[in-house]
């Protein structure tokens, strides 16, 4: 499988990270795997990798302190078209209310997905994403 330039991965839950980590190197997606605490941090490291190495995916958690998804997304659709690039963006979420639900339609996701993440998962995510498949074991 073609790897993804780059993923980052953005939760507040740092066992979140590294468990999602372990799962995207055990199953090689990707050569290049950042994490961001919140969506503040988030956007400095999509700042700093702008025209060279940024995601090509980026798995966002909703709700977390300081700058939380919904926010990093209204700030992303703000950020020039050269920064964001061809990024496909997942929401990650345990339970999601109404007026969140709401909110994210208008803010364009490329969908979302329940945590915990899963081989299972991601290969979805690569398939309806990106045209490509994890390799079968």
């Amino acid at each position: 499988m073609e790897k993804l330039s780059s993923v980052l991965l953005v939760d507040d839950d740092s066992i979140n990270n590294f468990l999602n980590e372990l799962l995207f190197k055990q199953l090689d997606v990707t050569d290049h795997l950042l994490t961001a605490e919140d969506g503040a941090k988030a956007l400095e490291i999509i700042a700093r990798t702008a025209g060279s190495d940024e995601p090509a995916l980026i798995l966002l958690d909703v709700n977390m302190p300081g700058m939380g998804g919904i926010a990093f997304l209204e700030a992303y659709r703000q950020l020039p078209a050269a920064q964001r690039g061809a990024t496909v963006i997942i929401m990650l979420t345990t339970t999601m209310d109404a007026s969140d639900l709401s909110r994210l339609e208008e803010l364009n996701i490329a969908g979302l997905v329940s945590k915990p993440l899963t081989q299972e998962k991601i290969d979805q995510i690569l398939q309806l994403h990106f045209q490509r498949r994890l390799p079968t074991t």
